[in-house]
């Protein structure tokens, strides 16, 4: 039997992917003005219209995939095996903190997401850390 824990957080990050998926295929500009500022989401756009188009196909695949991994996420979150369960959530911690090595190391290098990288490695840390109470909540109920 497995934890309903599991499927509770599978839900909250597939909820996340989703929405960000969402956003960046539809209203990737107003996402950018958002979280970047205006000059910056200027910058990120692209100055020419053959970079603004490759721009914003990659961002819309970009959204895309997240929304696929939003839709594999909550499908993950109805299995029942606690194996499963486990390694797949030591995949995400996995996941979730080369991302946050991957933003510090090459996101300090870019001029203009220099201010932006530490708020994003602290979310990268968050959403670890959910997955790493689940195990933690896991070995406990393992192990009583």
């Amino acid at each position: 039997m497995g934890s309903s824990g599991f499927l509770l957080i599978c839900v909250l990050h597939s909820g996340i992917a989703l929405t960000c998926g969402a956003l960046m295929m539809f209203y990737s500009h107003e996402v950018y003005v958002f979280g970047h500022g205006l000059e910056t989401a200027i910058k990120l756009q692209g100055s020419t219209p053959h970079d603004q188009l490759l721009i914003g196909t990659s961002d819309s695949f970009s959204g895309l995939l997240l929304f696929a991994i939003g839709s594999l996420l909550f499908m993950v979150g109805f299995v029942q095996d606690r194996e499963f369960q486990s390694f797949f959530a030591k995949g995400c911690v996995f996941l979730h903190i080369s991302m946050a090595v991957w933003r510090v190391y090459f996101g300090m290098k870019l001029e203009d997401l220099a201010f932006d990288w530490p708020r994003q490695v602290f979310g990268d840390f968050a959403l670890a850390l959910s997955w790493v109470f689940f195990l933690m909540y896991s070995w406990r109920e393992k192990y009583d």
